[in-house]
């Protein structure tokens, strides 16, 4: 199938200047002028099911941000694989709907199942589904790499390359997640990856500039520990790599649990201070002591930087229901601290700004962000979790020595989506 349907709809000719409330959110990409190209994009996905990745990012581009038929990104889904198909499943629906082919391989998506690449970029979303864990260390195995390595084959079978986006963590284990980058780097692949939270909305509305000096940071987390501390890591560190000098990389990661984040803390590796102020902001208030509320299980991140900054993720339902993060800038004695606040129903609006990054780079075949924030969240957090089954063993991490300059991308700001007082991530 060589020719794409070109659907009849606003997102052939998109009038930026005629939705206002989206301003802020496409941000730099405004500067290409007041009426943009569509370009055409292949969707890779494990599932597709209401509410799953698949569905809240390609859902925005086949059914507009609101996913109820109005403005949209200027991106046409024309071709999609699915890897899974469990009860519940909307992309056969959806293709018939609005033409779209389920193509049986990733070639075959990427190519339309013609001779050579026609789609402007892919965007591969490894997340929901039923896949297995590693043993004894249980990290679900989503197929991200074997996605990405067939994504490539299609390049290099075509010669040509053209943008990708990886949801999420790079992939379960540092090795493949390496490949990836690595690949990537010597193939010029623009490439992005991680998580909606960089870009969701604050409370309150702000962050730290470039080029600060900062002492320590926290990151609050909930939920699970890997799915949700990902999300907690990158919240922590799109802040953390905005310190004077750039990102210099992660010299140990060591999770502790029960008395042993209390003897942590005791000997100075974290601060009480800027985890009670990244609590402050949250929703909701939260009653009793730290150490009651935390108990035995729930686990703490230590991360220790090669300049010497350190930081600290709190994987604790009961100290917020929303990410945040607080930051100790040197000189200032009050903490800046924000929680980072999701829609917490549909569309899941805060994905629309994640797909204003990728968007982005489609269009200009720059990444919005560098993937090297999401490569070094990717190692830190494969670290954390084999540290909490492998009885809290302190992990010297010369691979992380990853260093990158932050630069500035807008995190959500309209009206658009208003988050509610609770949040329901995905």
């Amino acid at each position: 199938m060589n020719e794409f349907s070109r659907r009849e709809s606003l997102r052939k000719s998109v009038d930026w200047a005629g939705i206002s409330v989206l301003g802020s959110l496409l941000g730099p990409t405004l500067a290409h002028g007041t009426e943009r190209r569509v370009l055409p994009v292949a969707g890779i996905a494990t599932v597709y099911h209401r509410n799953s990745h698949a569905d809240v990012i390609l859902g925005k581009i086949l059914e507009g941000y609101d996913q109820q038929g109005g403005p949209g990104p200027a991106l046409e889904l024309v071709s999609l694989y699915i890897d899974q198909f469990p009860e519940g499943d909307l992309s056969r629906d959806l293709s018939n709907k609005y033409k779209v082919p389920i193509f049986s391989t990733i070639e075959e998506a990427v190519t339309g199942g013609g001779s050579s690449i026609p789609v402007a970029g892919v965007l591969s979303i490894g997340e929901h589904g039923k896949y297995p864990s590693t043993p004894d260390i249980n990290q679900t195995m989503y197929p991200r790499r074997r996605f990405f390595d067939a994504i490539v084959a299609t390049f290099k079978k075509h010669e040509k390359v053209v943008p990708v986006f990886s949801d999420k963590h790079l992939s379960y284990n540092w090795k493949d997640a390496k490949h990836m980058y690595d690949t990537a780097t010597r193939m010029k692949i623009p490439f992005m990856a991680g998580s909606s939270v960089p870009v969701m909305w604050r409370k309150p509305s702000i962050t730290v500039p470039l080029d600060c000096e900062i002492e320590e940071v926290v990151g609050l987390g909930y939920g699970g520990n890997e799915s949700y501390g990902f999300h907690t890591l990158e919240g922590m560190q799109c802040i953390a790599e905005r310190r004077k000098g750039g990102e210099t990389g992660i010299k140990s990661v060591q999770a502790v649990r029960g008395e042993e984040i209390w003897r942590a803390e005791k000997e100075g590796r974290w601060s009480r201070d800027l985890l009670l102020a990244a609590m402050a902001v949250q929703p909701y208030s939260v009653k009793g002591t730290l150490e009651a509320r935390v108990g035995d299980k729930s686990p703490f991140y230590l991360i220790e930087y090669e300049d010497g900054l350190r930081a600290t993720i709190t994987m604790s339902s009961s100290l917020g229901h929303n990410f945040g993060c607080a930051v100790k800038l040197k000189g200032q004695e009050e903490p800046v601290a924000f929680a980072y606040m999701g829609e917490g129903g549909r569309p899941y609006g805060h994905f629309s700004y994640l797909l204003a990054a990728i968007e982005h780079m489609v269009h200009t075949g720059e990444p919005a962000y560098p993937v090297e924030r999401t490569l070094l969240t990717t190692g830190a957090l494969d670290r954390a979790i084999h540290s909490l089954a492998k009885g809290n063993r302190r992990f010297d991490t010369p691979e992380l020595k990853i260093a990158y300059k932050a630069n500035e991308w807008p995190f959500a700001k309209t009206t658009i989506g208003v988050p509610p007082k609770t949040t329901e991530n995905n």
